[in-house]
């Protein structure tokens, strides 16, 4: 370089660092910038830290976001009660003690009343295709329940069968038999079929199956894994009870002070991080199941004829859920509607929906 040169770039260099010092002790920087330029995402969710939830979808859609962030994105990991209790895990990221996080909206009865339709009962076999069924009710029908934070993803989860100690292979089994439910419209579900439901946490599941306060649980399979139930329940009543409605949801301001390049990045890699990950999607979902067989679980298929009574006790469970929510104002048979229909669009069968229910 020529001696003229050097000086010009001694000149510039100097200039650049004057301007650049007087900025800075003036505090004309934008520290949010400088924030998101490294941005660490504290992450919540209430599923265990060994469960395949963590180990296959979380900590892999985290370490997706730091790898095409180029290692800007980092995160920090909260599982299990770190945080707090199943039922408090959207405040936990609302409030901002997390950045982002999974919930259960089932866990919180009235708060998210319309969202409750994820939960009804239908045929889903991968979080995959819940989250896409979700992602497309939520676009269309349940935004305003969710006006203080960034939803990423909701789902209906996978579908739920009983559990329990003995076999139950018609309605008359279930006479008198106390059932742990999540919630919801499974809670409803469990009482028109002739049971009793019980809410306790999962966590304290294995000692009731084994002490007897419960004869079994309501749950999907991935839970009676992380949970370990197969060890306590040794029978599975394959009839879907849906299962809950829950999602990846984050903190507006964590939001907010990301730029726009890891703002798309999260969008594309968690509103549906099962496909992303490939985690409890429908071809996981196979493996489960056979894990669960593996342990010794016997699966009790019902007849037609007999679930289809079943399932006609689930349609009158969503009349009177329905009926309830419209007399509040809440347009939940068209919301209703809107779920049969997204279901339809990926051959998926929503059993509880009511014929007449089917056009809004």
């Amino acid at each position: 370089m020529c001696e003229e040169c050097k000086e010009l770039s001694r000149r510039n260099f100097l200039k650049g660092a004057l301007i650049g010092g007087a900025a800075l002790g003036m505090g004309m920087f934008d520290r949010n910038l400088l924030h998101a330029q490294a941005a660490n995402i504290k992450f919540s969710t209430w599923h265990p830290p060994v469960g395949k939830e963590v180990k296959t979808v979380w900590t892999p859609m985290l370490e997706e976001l730091k790898k095409r962030s180029g290692g800007k994105m980092g995160y920090t990991m909260y599982a299990g009660a770190a945080l707090g209790k199943g039922p408090e895990h959207f405040d936990i990221v609302a409030k901002g003690m997390s950045d982002m996080g999974y919930f259960t909206a089932t866990w919180t009865p009235g708060r998210f009343p319309l969202t409750d339709v994820l939960s009804l009962a239908v045929w889903v076999d991968g979080k995959d295709i819940a989250a896409d069924i979700g992602n497309a009710v939520y676009s269309r029908a349940l935004k305003d329940e969710f006006k203080n934070v960034k939803v990423l993803e909701l789902n209906g989860c996978i579908q739920s069968f009983i559990w329990s100690k003995k076999p139950i292979s018609k309605m008359t089994d279930l006479k008198g038999m106390k059932l742990r439910s999540p919630g919801g419209h499974q809670t409803n579900y469990i009482k028109s079929l002739g049971a009793e439901p019980v809410f306790m946490p999962l966590g304290d599941v294995y000692m009731a199956m084994e002490t007897g306060t419960v004869d079994g649980i309501v749950t999907c399979p991935p839970l009676i894994q992380g949970f370990k139930l197969y060890e306590v329940a040794k029978h599975a009543t394959v009839l879907t009870f849906g299962c809950v409605s829950e999602g990846t949801v984050m903190n507006m301001n964590s939001w907010n002070k990301l730029p726009a390049d890891q703002k798309k990045l999260v969008d594309e890699v968690c509103t549906n991080p099962f496909k992303i990950t490939g985690g409890l999607n429908q071809a996981d979902y196979k493996v489960i199941m056979k894990e669960i067989a593996d342990k010794g679980v016997k699966f009790i298929d019902l007849p037609k004829a007999e679930a289809e009574q079943w399932y006609a006790k689930f349609q009158d469970v969503t009349r009177a859920w329905v009926k309830d929510l419209e007399a509040k104002g809440l347009p939940a048979r068209k919301v209703v509607a809107i779920m049969n229909e997204e279901c339809e669009k990926r051959k998926v069968h929503l059993v509880a929906c009511p014929p007449e229910f089917k056009k809004a």
